[in-house]
């Protein structure tokens, strides 16, 4: 848990690889695909050319310091430690000692709109805020 001075640190963790190699076949598949794309993150915060403006506008303003990152990413930065730990696309808490989930997967699947993920994230900044 981040301290009462400190902005909450959020990470989003998207179950998909990073590189232009693996964004383009991501983009085909929500394309051609979409209820089968395994990201339901992705599928909420963007679309098939690029970041949706609304999420922009949000991450832009938000009380959270917030790090995206691709499944190898997160990967590479946390090491093994606590990727078997976590079913992704998910939604952390960050403080200096540990992460804490703040949105599952399950409960990424069970969103289907872009202003009930930002409603959730809002909901714990509101419960954590100074």
């Amino acid at each position: 848990m981040t301290t009462k001075s400190e902005k909450p640190k959020l990470i989003f963790v998207y179950n998909a690889d990073s590189g232009l190699k693996n964004t383009l076949m991501d983009s085909a598949h929500k394309m051609f695909s979409p209820k089968t794309y395994p990201c339901k993150l992705c599928d909420l915060t963007y679309h098939a050319l690029g970041e949706k403006k609304a999420w922009k506008r949000y991450r832009k303003n938000a009380k959270a310091e917030m790090k995206f990152l691709h499944a190898d990413e997160f990967q590479q930065l946390y090491k093994s430690k606590f990727r078997p730990a976590f079913e992704l696309p998910v939604v952390l808490v960050e403080d200096q000692y540990k992460l804490e989930l703040l949105l599952s997967n399950k409960a990424l699947d069970d969103i289907n709109d872009l202003q009930t993920l930002i409603n959730r994230i809002e909901g714990y900044l509101e419960k954590h805020s100074t």
